[in-house]
């Protein structure tokens, strides 16, 4: 018996709970949730761990020699239980039925369809808007620190020389997960400082180096190309790594975040990131934590940042009908990795299909200056083929079009006329018969029967055979009955798996288009940004930002405190390096010192800023 299966009873494991041990011991470190019809069931110590997890009964589950504790979700709920259970540091292994119950020889069988962490989330019910880094460290010439994003694929890293540079980039990122490094996991000096600085996830993996460059760096990259493979299976390829020097970027560490506010607050609710926030997409909004995370120096692209804005800003109509159509498109960066990884569900190719028909409206608003791919062919064969409402689950059917696939509209047409033969029957025996009240009925336990009621039982034919008796009824059955009825679930069986083929094929059409996905998410993203951050220029009242070789601030205001309360603007003009500000407590200088500072960085980013001029 294993370890995690406590049980009482002389007997062997019945055959269940050996399919559940043998899975189970494939993934010690997982909570296995285990199907079993309509939930997902946990065994032995599990049980009393997910029990205690959720608050639910404990129940137990006998057979005749073996008692073992018992506890489950519901698979209705999954979603919302597996996000309470993530938050909480478990790791969850889902092993789902894999074949209908009624075509299974014996015991159905299940396989474990999906490994959950915090740091490997692709499942869009799971996952926030922001982006959900998995991160890796290694040491080497200071430290390799790299992320990845599993549901999107970004992939990057750099090398940082001290700790606290190591620290500032992980407060920035914010990885959901986090794999140390043997030399690291090994020294408790190391994770307790980690762990009470970040309080996320800390796994393993095999630090084995791949790719180019400095050791540090090829390790990192090896242990998240790793890991991530592990839980979504070899198929998973991420974008190009892509290394990045923090020093190409404004230098934010993880205190002047803080007090300046940026995305987490310290009086009342607001932020900054919260100010500027009137992005329409998912993607927009990531892009957005990504600039104000690492702010540009260079003037070329800042100027070209601005440009864009001031279009937006000075052209409302285009400005509201781009963020009009954003707001109807689905997150087009998460769904390519969806399709490229053979996860995407019919309501994600429903998503698509809705979201490529609001490109050509964006390129009619656009014009020839932004370059959407084509992706039209794609968008004819989806609505050629998908239904309206979709399912959320392949399982579920009815996703096809009548039309679209010759195959599947005959075995329909061939349904339809075997439930035509129960309708049918039902008249013919009624005439055959002379009871007036026969009526053909169905249900899961007895399958098709004929019902008669009471005052007409001497007029049964001999043939009728008797299945149920109720209160005032009665329930029979034919042998063609059986025969049609057998026919009609083969025919059903068949349907399933052809909508199935015919759903794989449309899926991996638009997989292979996952690239052009991504480009088009690229571009959108950045539109996104730009209209949003006019539509805050235009409602708060905000300049286009002049780069001089001085800082002068005329009407300057602290964009997240007059959110909260009115505000006096006030100036400034820094000739100097160095500018001392005195005053008595309670004066301001505080305030004055962030609105500086924010200004700046709003500047940075290549966003319009809370002032009558500045330069």
């Amino acid at each position: 018996m294993s370890p995690m299966l406590k049980g009482e009873g002389p007997g062997p494991l019945p055959p269940l709970l050996q399919q559940y041990v043998e899975l189970r011991d494939r993934y010690p470190d997982y909570l296995l949730l285990f199907q079993v019809g309509d939930f997902y069931e946990c065994f032995g110590e599990d049980a009393e761990r997910l029990a205690r997890a959720l608050g639910l009964v404990l129940t137990h589950k006998s057979s005749k020699d073996f008692t073992t504790p018992m506890a489950g979700i519901p698979l209705r709920a999954f979603d919302a239980y597996a996000e309470r259970l993530l938050k909480m540091g478990f790791r969850l292994a889902v092993a789902d039925q894999v074949e209908p119950a009624e075509e299974a020889e014996g015991l159905v069988r299940r396989e474990v369809t999906q490994l959950l962490t915090p740091g490997t989330l692709v499942q869009e019910t799971l996952l926030s808007k922001e982006a959900n880094y998995l991160a890796a460290i290694a040491t080497g010439d200071g430290f390799g620190v790299a992320f990845l994003d599993v549901s999107t694929g970004e992939f990057k890293g750099t090398l940082l020389k001290s700790k606290s540079a190591l620290y500032d980039e992980l407060f920035r990122h914010r990885p959901a997960e986090v794999l140390l490094a043997p030399e690291l996991r090994e020294n408790p000096e190391f994770v307790e400082e980690f762990q009470k600085r970040f309080p996320v996830m800390l796994s393993e993996a095999p630090f084995e180096p791949v790719g180019e460059g400095p050791l540090a760096l090829r390790r990192v990259q090896g242990a998240l190309l790793w890991y991530a493979r592990w839980t979504q299976g070899e198929g998973f390829s991420p974008r190009p790594f892509r290394p990045y020097d923090p020093g190409a970027f404004m230098h934010l560490p993880k205190a002047t975040l803080r007090a300046l506010e940026v995305f987490e607050p310290i009086r009342g609710q607001d932020t900054l990131f919260g100010v500027l926030d009137e992005t329409r997409t998912a993607f927009g909004r990531r892009l957005l934590q990504s600039w104000l995370r690492h702010p540009l120096v260079e003037k070329g692209p800042l100027e070209a940042r601005l440009d864009r804005v001031e279009r937006f800003v000075k052209e409302g109509a285009l400005r509201e009908g781009v963020r009009r159509l954003l707001f109807r498109l689905a997150d087009l960066e998460r769904l390519a990795t969806r399709l490229e990884m053979g996860r995407a569900s019919p309501r994600d190719l429903g998503s698509l299909r809705r979201s490529l028909e609001i490109l050509p409206e964006l390129r009619a608003l656009l014009g020839e200056e932004v370059a959407l791919p084509d992706l039209g062919s794609l968008l004819e064969e989806l609505r050629a083929a998908l239904e309206e409402e979709l399912p959320l689950k392949l399982s579920e059917g009815g996703l096809i079009r009548q039309g679209y696939d010759p195959h599947l509209d005959a075995l329909r047409q061939a349904h339809r006329e075997g439930v035509a033969y129960f309708l049918e029957l039902e008249e013919r025996e009624k005439a055959r018969t002379g009871i007036p009240t026969l009526k053909v009925g169905y249900n899961a336990v007895f399958g098709y029967y004929l019902e008669v009621t009471r005052p007409y039982y001497e007029r049964v034919p001999p043939e009728y055979k008797a299945i149920q008796t109720l209160k005032d009824r009665q329930r029979y059955t034919l042998p063609e009955i059986k025969e049609r009825e057998r026919e009609l679930y083969r025919l059903e069986a068949q349907i399933r798996r052809r909508e199935e083929e015919v759903f794989l094929e449309l899926r991996e059409k638009a997989r292979k288009e996952a690239e052009a996905l991504r480009e088009a998410a690229r571009v959108l993203a950045e539109l996104d940004v730009y209209a949003a951050l006019a539509e805050v220029a235009v409602r708060y009242g905000y300049v286009r930002p002049r780069f001089g070789d001085r800082l002068q601030i005329r009407g300057g205001r602290h964009p997240v405190v007059e959110r909260r309360t009115s505000f006096v603007p006030n100036d400034l003009e820094m000739a100097h390096e160095l500018v001392l500000v005195t005053g008595p407590n309670m004066a301001g200088k505080s305030t004055y010192l962030r609105q500086t500072a924010l200004i700046a960085l709003l500047a940075q980013i290549g966003s319009f800023v809370p002032a009558e001029e500045v330069v």
